[in-house]
């Protein structure tokens, strides 16, 4: 009986087999297969990772492209400084006629806004009475002189007789006094005439100055009263005409510096909107005293107001011109860029990118600003704010504009049959 454990030894005449006809082990060619086959997974895994590693790095941005904005040159010239104020038109002259003497308005010689001239006649008061007191001071002054010519008459004949002892002194010295007498009432009387002419001369009213009349106060067939409240016309002098505005006490030293010197300065009467021009006048004079409350001393300013554009009491926008600045920067004020900061605009320089540039704005003249930090010639950005910023690329569009017209204008033209 066999031992399980031990194991059935070979028959000694059975050779050994074959490395290559072994069942564990493949075969050289089935070896090589497997191994290409590797290296063609590894070669596409290296593939994949190069393509995935090579798409996850970040791509450089593309260029930035040029912002369209406008500019301007910057040029130099002069430019106005204006001081800007709300004035009020007043008269020269503003006349309220009454009447100096009682009685009936018999006339009314004038149109309510009529046009009069100086001593033309506007009313008429009924001169009969103070006709009759001129006749009655007439004959009293003729009563009055014929009795001083008889005073000296006599006296002529007593100073004879005192020099042939015929009369008395005394007699004399009576004689001279009379006559003296008699000419003090025929200087009352002449003074009685005086007045008498005087109110009759007043029972016509004329116009004391060159203006417009107003509205009529008093009809025809009224009763006036001397120096009474009603007036019968209001007259105001239009031409010249002046208007009254505040200054600020700040521009109160170089206006007056200004008025020093001799020189006129032109006053500008505007409408409410600032946009038509209603007069154009010269500074007077500026008032002495400044108002505490507001800061402001008043000036007047004439205008000679031939069209009466300017109306009494009218509310005017005024502009007194105090100086001129020669051969400054001036650029388009649509130029000027605001921030917390300063002031700026945006330079195009010739390399076709925008730098900023601080400026200080000397004077503004609608839409033209003087200003320094920039020089003749450089051109200033206008409009395309919206993207700008310092060191951006912009292109200018008028710029644009021109070369495409002139590329279409080189074009050759084309024919359609």
């Amino acid at each position: 009986m066999k031992d399980p454990e031990k194991p059935t030894p070979r028959p000694p005449s059975a050779a050994p087999a074959s490395a290559g006809s072994h069942p564990d082990r493949p075969a050289p060619k089935r070896k090589r297969r497997r191994g290409l086959l590797v290296a063609i997974i590894l070669v596409v895994l290296a593939a994949a990772a190069w393509l995935i590693l090579g798409s996850s790095k970040p791509k450089p941005p593309p260029p930035a492209a040029a912002i369209p904005v406008s500019a301007e040159a910057v040029k130099l010239g002069n430019i106005d400084i204006y001081l800007d104020a709300l004035g009020t038109v007043t008269p020269v002259n503003t006349i309220t006629v009454t009447s100096r003497v009682e009685g009936t308005l018999t006339e009314v010689d004038y149109q309510e806004g009529q046009m009069v001239k100086k001593n033309d006649l506007l009313a008429v008061i009924d001169p009969r009475p103070y006709a009759a007191l001129v006749l009655q001071a007439q004959g009293q002054l003729a009563r009055d002189q014929a009795l001083l010519k008889n005073a000296r008459l006599d006296l002529g004949r007593y100073q004879n007789a005192f020099q042939d002892h015929a009369i008395p002194e005394q007699q004399l010295a009576t004689q001279q006094a009379l006559v003296e007498q008699d000419e003090g009432v025929v200087k009352l009387d002449q003074g009685n005439l005086e007045a008498a002419q005087v109110n009759l001369d007043y029972t016509r009213i004329v116009s004391p100055i060159d203006g417009r009349v107003g509205l009529r106060g008093v009809d025809a067939g009224n009763i006036v009263a001397a120096n009474g409240t009603t007036a019968l016309a209001t007259i105001t002098q239009l031409q010249p005409i002046t208007v009254i505005f505040n200054l600020a006490e700040d521009d109160l030293s170089e206006v007056a510096a200004q008025i020093a010197t001799g020189r006129v300065l032109p006053v500008q009467a505007l409408d409410r909107t600032q946009a038509h021009l209603l007069a154009q006048g010269a500074l007077i004079t500026i008032d002495n005293q400044i108002n505490p409350t507001t800061g402001t001393v008043r000036a007047r300013a004439t205008f000679p107001n031939p069209d009466n554009q300017l109306f009494p009491n009218q509310f005017v926008n005024t502009r007194l011109l105090v100086k001129t600045l020669t051969q400054v920067n001036l650029l388009p004020a649509a130029a000027i860029q605001r921030n917390n900061d300063a002031t700026f605009v945006y330079v195009v320089l010739a390399n076709g990118t925008a730098q900023s540039r601080n400026v200080k704005l000397l004077a503004t003249e609608g839409d033209v600003v003087a200003a320094t930090g920039v020089k003749a010639g450089e051109k200033v950005v206008t409009d395309g704010f919206d993207k700008l910023q310092a060191g951006s690329k912009v292109v200018i569009k008028q710029a644009a504009s021109a070369q495409n017209a002139a590329a279409a204008a080189s074009a050759p033209a084309t024919t359609t049959e």
